[in-house]
């Protein structure tokens, strides 16, 4: 019997499903920046770089959905699902053995939106455009699964399918 709350021990396999939202610019010089908010007050991996938008899915809600309410709810803009480009679909673990630590990620790209991208809540410190090949420059570190699609993207080695957490790959 699987354990419905997400909190105890899983018998039966589930994932908790997210999106995230990539907004990328391209630069002056050819390369991409991506915005980031650095993450506070949410109890995980607070101090952190992260994609500028990302939530899980809610209950009824395709992951399409989700991309586009939480660039909205987190950043203010607008985002149509045909500008929605899909980079990679990330199965991560933090090998707990919780149910809430089992997740699938849909990392998807942007480069049209409406809207000045903005924070709009209190959970992170700080918004900033970040070229992809100059990640090492923040003094904060990135979201560490995070940190594996950026680096896949700025150097255009990131899979359709990624792993994170696994013994092997």
């Amino acid at each position: 019997m699987s354990d419905p709350s997400g909190d105890g021990p899983i018998h039966r396999y589930r994932v908790v499903p997210a999106a995230y939202v990539l907004l990328l610019r391209e630069e002056a010089d050819g390369s991409d920046s991506a915005l980031l908010q650095l993450r506070t007050g949410t109890g995980f991996m607070d101090g952190h770089w992260a994609c500028g938008a990302a939530g899980h899915v809610e209950a009824g809600e395709s992951v399409l959905a989700a991309a586009v309410r939480e660039a909205a709810e987190e950043l203010g803009v607008e985002v149509d699902t045909a500008g929605l480009l899909p980079l990679t679909v990330m199965h991560r673990t933090q090998g707990t053995g919780l149910a809430i630590d089992e997740r699938v990620d849909v990392f998807f790209s942007c480069r049209r939106w409406r809207g000045d991208p903005r924070l709009q809540e209190d959970k992170a410190a700080d918004l900033r455009w970040v070229r992809l090949d100059a990640l090492d420059s923040l003094a904060e570190p990135v979201v560490p699964h995070e940190r594996q699609v950026l680096d896949g993207l700025a150097a255009g080695t990131l899979a359709p399918v990624t792993a994170f957490g696994f013994a092997q790959h």
